[in-house]
């Protein structure tokens, strides 16, 4: 069992509330002591016999702070064909308001029963759900969550979960794993915001989606904005645009009848143009900015898929920006809100990758043809292991899914449907999709490997030096390059750890850090590199490649050197 402790394992509280961008006072958090069951059977499944234990809630089984011994998992994980199914008693708080009852993210397909009555089912294991529940509420109540987790048994999304772990894969997270909640609300109430800043024009909108007809109002610096047909447009003059170096957010409220809810927005706009060079460039605010930064894959030695604290994830942040970091790439993986928040105060731009699954495709042919002058399109469902149409359709489902969670974070600039091949698929046409749903941001359409002609050429680099592609009109960016690894002996997962390329210490890695931003990513920054993506922020499992070990108990670099070179690379 892995026993490596971060420095919170032993406070760790994830009681803090979950959507920063839509608060209300009257939130109780349901996490904590559940009791617990896994056996064979599926989503219809009822308890068969005693529960097995106690587990802490929202750590999934197959980590140590859920408190359940992995020797009651087979092979340190539930199993495909198991159900896990968690019970717990709670009180209604208040009787005279309408219950919503909230899930950050299960993993992979629930069913959730209150006092016996089933509330609904739930697929997809990144994003949030909820129910207004009020029905079914008693003094005192009985809430069951039955979760069943093919992880990659089923061409589902999945990220880096593998049953068959090791290498780049890692351990399947099964079940809870992001918080859940209960709050109260008026008979009529604010179900949702959505906020588009306008930076040229000098206003925001917000539009107010409520449970039933009801002209919600904006209030702003003191100023009441009242909405028409749900939509308020919000004049911001002089506005101080938001940026990693100046991360400032402009607090507001939304009302509607006795409802309201406390959230926030920046100014600031994403987009592309061109250098004084006339080389295109990435533009934060109407101007060219570099975006140089970690990839970030948000797995905790402790929690897994879930950070022990509010202090852990901040941690994280803060590192990337003592480091001279601007940007970080969430990588196969959508964190709780709370984590895009203190990305959005702290200042540090986000570009989120969509959660892939598919099948087992050609990894090694969709890497070389290219090279030799192939271009396999991802129509060719069959050549990417997408034949599977309900995983293509539930693909577009997620989308929608994730683009509506997290479209209000500020500092989301770049959206990536797909990474390396993996479950891809109609790229081009999936770009004009996510279009749809957001169009104020950039997309990667294929980041690294299998490029379809989409809006930027986006570029992996291990093992060889990186090199600007020529006559390319496209901006480039350099989305993973790196992998430095070092293993730091009591901070490790495993005896035999994994990395692009092995150092003997610290000293050997800063050296060679230097070495690989002078030479290579600084150049190609003059010659037209938009962006650089190193990996990565953090050990991962048998991947020994992080800034920081995987328990945050070791930092491999030294963050001023890395930072006068980040410094260097960023400066106009």
């Amino acid at each position: 069992m892995n026993n490596l402790k971060t420095p919170w394992s032993d406070k760790a509280d994830t009681t803090a509330y979950p959507r920063p961008q839509m608060y209300r006072p009257s939130y109780h958090s349901l996490d904590g002591q559940w009791n617990y069951k896994i056996q064979k059977g599926n989503l219809d499944s009822e308890v068969d016999g005693l529960f097995d234990g106690v587990i802490r809630v929202p750590f999934s089984p197959e980590c140590m702070l859920s408190g359940v011994d992995k020797c009651r998992l087979t092979n340190g994980f539930v199993q495909p064909d198991e159900v896990l199914i968690y019970r717990r008693k709670f009180p209604t708080h208040e009787q005279d308001r309408l219950a919503i009852l909230h899930f950050g993210a299960v993993d992979y397909e629930c069913k959730v029963f209150l006092n016996g009555n089933l509330v609904g089912t739930h697929i997809g294991g990144y994003t949030s759900f909820e129910w207004e529940v009020s029905e079914y509420l008693k003094d005192q109540n009985i809430l069951e969550v039955r979760v069943v987790d093919p992880s990659d048994s089923m061409p589902i999304s999945r990220g880096k979960q593998k049953i068959n772990h090791g290498g780049i894969w890692y351990t399947p997270t099964s079940g809870i794993w992001q918080s859940v909640w209960i709050e109260y609300v008026p008979k009529t109430y604010i179900k949702s915001l959505k906020i588009t800043p306008n930076l040229d024009e000098k206003f925001v909108n917000i539009k107010v989606n409520t449970n039933t007809s009801c002209e919600a109002q904006i209030i702003l610096n003191g100023k009441t904005y009242p909405t028409q047909n749900g939509v308020a447009c919000v004049p911001v003059n002089e506005p101080r645009e938001w940026s990693p170096e100046d991360p400032y957010l402009y607090f507001f409220d939304a009302t509607c009848g006795e409802d309201k809810v406390h959230s926030y927005f920046a100014m600031r706009k994403f987009g592309m143009g061109k250098r004084e060079d006339g080389k295109p460039c990435f533009m934060l605010n109407n101007k060219p900015y570099f975006m140089t930064g970690m990839l970030d894959q948000g797995y905790w030695s402790d929690g897994l898929y879930t950070a022990p604290s509010d202090d852990a994830l901040i941690y994280d942040i803060k590192l990337a920006k003592e480091c001279g970091f601007n940007t970080l790439r969430k990588h196969i993986k959508v964190e709780p809100m709370r984590w895009y928040y203190h990305c959005d105060r702290l200042g540090i731009i986000v570009w989120q990758d969509f959660v892939n699954g598919g099948g087992n495709y050609n990894k090694s042919a969709i890497l070389t043809l290219p090279n030799i002058g192939i271009k396999i399109k991802d129509s060719n469902y069959g050549f990417y292991a997408r034949n599977d149409k309900v995983g293509r359709d539930l693909y577009y489902k997620e989308m929608d899914e994730v683009v509506a969670q997290l479209y209000n974070c500020p500092s989301i600039a770049l959206w990536t449907p797909f990474n390396e091949g993996w479950g891809q698929f109609d790229s081009l046409k999936v770009c004009e999709y996510l279009k749809t749903l957001d169009n104020t941001r950039l997309i990667d359409h294929a980041s690294g490997w299998s490029d379809q002609g989409g809006e930027i050429r986006s570029i992996h680099r291990y093992f060889i030096s990186f090199k600007m592609p020529h006559r390319e009109k496209r901006p480039v960016a350099l989305t993973e390059f790196g992998g430095y690894a070092l293993k730091v002996d009591g901070h490790t997962f495993v005896d035999k750890a994994f990395g692009y390329a092995m150092y003997a210490d610290s000293s050997a890695l800063d050296e060679a850090l230097r070495k690989l931003w002078q030479n290579q990513i600084i150049p190609a920054k003059k010659q037209g590199l938009c962006a650089s993506i190193y990996t990565q922020v953090s050990d991962v499992q048998d991947e020994v490649n992080g800034i920081v070990t995987y328990d945050r108990q070791v930092v491999k670099v030294d963050a001023k050197a890395l930072k006068a070179l980040n410094d260097e690379l960023t400066a106009q």
